[in-house]
């Protein structure tokens, strides 16, 4: 195991926990028709290139000024709400595979859609095209991108108690969509600061950190949309969440409920709700807040339900898995902390308890990487592909696997059929230059490598690709 959680192989970079800091490097130039941009601007990313990468035009970013559909009030808002439905549309797909995708229980995803969207059409902005998913991820979160694609994970459904609670948390993520909180955080010059941790950057899966450790998703502009909301986001999302939910019946007690189990999991289970309040920071002002406005402004409401009975007859599938899901919490646990010995006997209980567990059999693949056993990880990958041929996430493992293993000709196919299912990851355009080097296609190889650094000039990847440029003679770099 290498510095910063690498692991390190004799073929390539290593497949590291986190980014690395770049040291300046060359200037850009031109060779063998392999076009080479600046490097040594790694330590900022212009607004251009942002937009750029995001897909959004300078044109819609002209200044001006919108009314918040929440207050009525106007404010500065470089972001229309088509530019915010384009960057849901590129970026959310990445962040729902990053938590292996949505499950497969079709029972529960419906369940979670009527819900959310019974909650939406009661909201300031109903005529977003909303849609509510279950992840397979175990960590406790839920999160908005800025279109109104909302999810849930396993674990934070098995906390929750009742259908008021989830509708207290659904209605939460719906008030960051209809306050346009993403949109005004970019709007208020957090733009270029973000974008280099969002366009790259890994969204932390739980405590383990495992998204950057094995595949390389995390989401694609994922860090720039599920940054950390401000507490102010927080209470207002929190106010609205409880107004929508009181017009779609639910008793108030529901968001007072679910403080209840945020701040329980917070003292019992920290590294469990580690991410959650990373993006949502928790606090007993919010409780106590919750409490004081449903005995006053909602105090005639409290007597509406909160639908115990069916909450637990719609997640009754969920809860038979409660004991694998808290073994993958554990490893999850184990793995942040490098012990991977342990993180793969948790594992076992785990996949004994669900052997087709999608999440199980990834989180297996990847400790196994790893420990590098790679021809065990690749069966994991492969077992897990099998569960769900339309995830993709297995892909991108088994083609790691297949590097590390040397087979060449398959991570490349692999990672082929991984940009069918999801385009735009640009750590595949990565895997694809290594993939190509190991099978001794130097100039396509090269061609991989030019166009990731396109998209990221700072981390070890970055470093390895341009290394490799400059010592097959593509470009030349710069003397001191």
């Amino acid at each position: 195991m290498g510095q910063n959680g690498c692991a390190e192989d004799t073929f390539g970079p290593s497949v590291c926990f986190g980014t690395h800091p770049q040291k300046e490097v060359a200037r850009k130039g031109e060779r063998m028709g392999v076009v080479i941009h600046n490097p040594s601007r790694a330590g900022s990313m212009t607004r251009r290139r942002f937009l750029a990468v995001s897909g959004l035009s300078l044109a819609g970013f002209a200044a001006g000024c919108a009314v918040n559909p929440v207050t009525g009030e106007r404010q500065v808002m470089l972001v229309s709400e088509a530019q915010e439905l384009e960057l849901d549309r590129k970026s959310s797909p990445h962040q729902f595979s990053a938590d292996y995708g949505p499950v497969s229980d079709r029972a529960l995803n419906d369940y979670l859609n009527r819900t959310g969207k019974a909650l939406a059409s009661r909201s300031h902005r109903p005529q977003m095209p909303y849609s509510f998913k279950v992840v397979r991820a175990t960590y406790v979160n839920a999160y908005a991108f800025p279109g109104g694609s909302i999810a849930a994970t396993r674990g934070i459904l098995l906390a929750l108690g009742n259908e008021a609670q989830l509708a207290a948390l659904l209605g939460h993520e719906i008030g960051h969509v209809n306050a346009r909180h993403t949109a005004s955080r970019m709007s208020k010059g957090m733009l270029t600061s973000l974008a280099m941790a969002g366009v790259m950057g890994v969204v932390r899966v739980g405590a383990g950190k495992l998204a950057p450790l094995a595949a390389g998703l995390g989401g694609i502009g994922a860090g720039l949309l599920l940054a950390r909301y401000s507490r102010q986001d927080e209470r207002q999302a929190d106010a609205l969440g409880m107004e929508y939910m009181v017009r779609a019946g639910y008793s108030p007690r529901g968001m007072v409920g679910l403080m209840e189990v945020l701040r329980s999991l917070s003292k019992h289970k920290p590294d469990a709700i580690e991410m959650m309040f990373a993006t949502h920071p928790m606090s007993d002002e919010r409780y106590r807040t919750a409490v004081e406005r449903s005995e006053t402004r909602y105090r005639s409401s409290l007597g509406l339900p909160l639908y115990r009975e069916r909450y637990m007859d719609h997640t009754a599938g969920l809860r038979k898995l409660r004991g694998a899901i808290e073994q993958m919490q554990k490893a999850e646990r184990l793995m942040g902390r490098r012990k991977f010995q342990e993180a793969e006997d948790a594992l076992k209980k785990a996949l004994r308890e669900a052997p087709s567990d999608y999440a199980g059999l990834l989180m297996m693949a990847k400790c196994r990487l790893v420990l590098k056993q790679y021809p065990e990880a690749e069966r994991f990958a492969a077992e897990a592909r099998a569960v769900d041929p339309e995830e993709p996430q297995a892909l991108h493992v088994e083609g790691i696997a297949m590097i590390r293993g040397k087979k060449f000709t398959k991570a490349y196919e692999a990672f082929q059929e991984y940009e069918k299912l999801l385009p735009g990851n640009p750590n595949t355009i990565f895997l694809k230059g290594l993939s190509l080097e190991g099978m001794g296609r130097k100039k396509e190889a090269a061609r991989a490598y030019s166009r990731y650094l396109d998209y990221d000039r700072q981390s070890k990847q970055a470093r390895y690709a341009y290394g490799r440029l400059v010592e097959w003679g593509y470009i030349k770099p710069t003397r001191r």
